[in-house]
C-alpha cells in the first residue's frame, strides 16, 4: 500500500473520530445537565481522546498526501472555503480552551470550569460538526483535485 492509499483510508477514520467527539460532547452535556458528574467526566474524556486521535491521524494524513484542492465551483466552493476557514481557525482556538478545562476539572475548580465550558462547548461542537461537513464535501459530494 502506498502513501496516497493510506492517506485515503485515514480520511474517513478522521470523520468518524469527529463524529465520536460530537457524540461524546453531546452525551457529556446531557450528563452534566442531569447532575451525573461521573458520566460527564467519562464522556468528556472520550471527546478529548477522539480529538487527540483525530489530530494524530490528521497530521499523518497530511504528511502522506498533503492538501487537497476542492473540486466544486461557484457557491459550493465559497461555502466550502468558508466552512473550512472557520473550522480551521476555531480548531486552533479550542485546543488551549480544552486544555484549560481539563486543568480546572483536575484541580476541582468547577465554578471556573463551568464558566469556561459555556464558551468552549459550542466552539468544540462546531469544530466537530464542521469537520464532518468538510469531509463530506471534500471526499463524498464534490471530490478533490
Amino acid at each position: 500500500m502506498d502513501a496516497a492509499a493510506l492517506g485515503e483510508m485515514i480520511a474517513p477514520l478522521n470523520a468518524a473520530l469527529n463524529f465520536t467527539s460530537f457524540v461524546c460532547l453531546a452525551l457529556g452535556f446531557a450528563f452534566i445537565r442531569a447532575g451525573n458528574r461521573e458520566a460527564h467526566r467519562k464522556a468528556m474524556l472520550g471527546a478529548v481522546a477522539a480529538s487527540v486521535l483525530f489530530l494524530v491521524f490528521y497530521v499523518l494524513r497530511f504528511s502522506l498526501t498533503g492538501t487537497h484542492r476542492f473540486a466544486g465551483e461557484g457557491l459550493a466552493r465559497t461555502a466550502y472555503l468558508a466552512i473550512l476557514a472557520s473550522h480551521s481557525l476555531l480548531a486552533v482556538v479550542v485546543v488551549p480552551l480544552v486544555l484549560r478545562l481539563l486543568y480546572l476539572a483536575f484541580k476541582e475548580r468547577f465554578t471556573e470550569h463551568r464558566r469556561l465550558a459555556r464558551w468552549t462547548f459550542p466552539i468544540w461542537m462546531y469544530v466537530s460538526v464542521t469537520g464532518i461537513v468538510v469531509y463530506l464535501m471534500l471526499y463524498q459530494v464534490y471530490g478533490y483535485l
